[in-house]
């Protein structure tokens, strides 16, 4: 849910990202479900965005903390559910030590491309034996629409550096090797693909790109802008948009893993 890495992440509209992108969180309630949080456990969501799993948590009477490398998502965290603890924390730089029985994190890890420094941190805000629990964007991810974001760009003469990519999408097994490099055991892992509707018809796809792919528009005008994302839309509409609803080609990879 938070970008944790770069420029971009102090720049979140959390209300675009509540009103236009519920799908994120809704999604993931069985995510919970995985997880399986018990009261009294102490759990930290990593990448909290503006609270909703952190609630879903909290329900089930588990002590939740919430944190949010972007401001303006904890602060709307913290509006929608001031009875819970949210707090702005970069994950490439966690503070905690064996504090916690589990780590939680949804549609998140795929913002940052330091992962391996995230690990770390997990592995050691986790309690021996304590359990890790994840969803973030696989190997293959919205391949169609970088596809065309790729190909509009390059169309308009501004071929996109690498550096614009915020995201990381891992294979399992690039993931699980990491994990276990750092003293977490894999214990299950899944990577499924998961065409998922977009909120607000006609303007779907292009309310996507502008709350998660605005970094590649950087510096461009706002008619260059417009004019991109028209190719863009041009060029997805075949396969990602039917019945007024578009899509977008999600891959996501589902991850447990113990503390050893």
């Amino acid at each position: 849910m938070d970008s944790t890495t770069g420029d971009l992440k102090n720049h979140w509209n959390a209300e675009l990202y509540d009103s236009k992108h519920s799908f994120v969180s809704e999604l993931a309630a069985n995510l919970v479900e995985l997880l399986s949080p018990k009261p009294k456990e102490r759990i930290l969501d990593l990448g909290c965005g503006t609270g909703h799993l952190t609630h879903k948590i909290a329900t089930k009477g588990a002590e939740v903390i919430g944190i949010d490398s972007a401001p303006t998502m904890i602060e709307q965290a913290r509006k929608n559910y001031p009875q819970l603890d949210f707090d702005v924390v970069d994950a490439r730089n966690l503070p905690f030590l064996e504090e916690f029985d589990s780590v939680f994190s949804n549609a998140v890890l795929h913002w940052i491309k330091e992962a391996e420094e995230v690990v770390v941190g997990i592995n050691k805000a986790l309690k021996p034996g304590g359990r890790f629990v994840a969803e973030f964007g696989g190997k293959g991810n919205v391949k169609a629409i970088v596809t065309a974001l790729y190909n509009a760009l390059h169309k308009a003469g501004y071929p996109p550096d690498a550096t614009f990519n915020p995201w990381y999408f891992p294979s399992i097994s690039d993931y699980g090797s990491l994990l276990e490099k750092h003293g977490l055991q894999l214990t299950f892992a899944t990577l499924v693909e998961r065409l998922t509707p977009l909120e607000d018809g006609e303007q779907g796809i292009q309310n996507w790109l502008k709350m998660f792919a605005n970094s590649f528009f950087n510096g461009l005008s706002t008619e260059v802008q417009t004019s991109i994302l028209a190719d863009i839309k041009n060029q997805l509409r075949p396969v990602l948009y039917k019945n007024d609803t578009w899509f977008a080609d999600y891959k996501r990879i589902r991850v447990i893993a113990i503390k050893l």
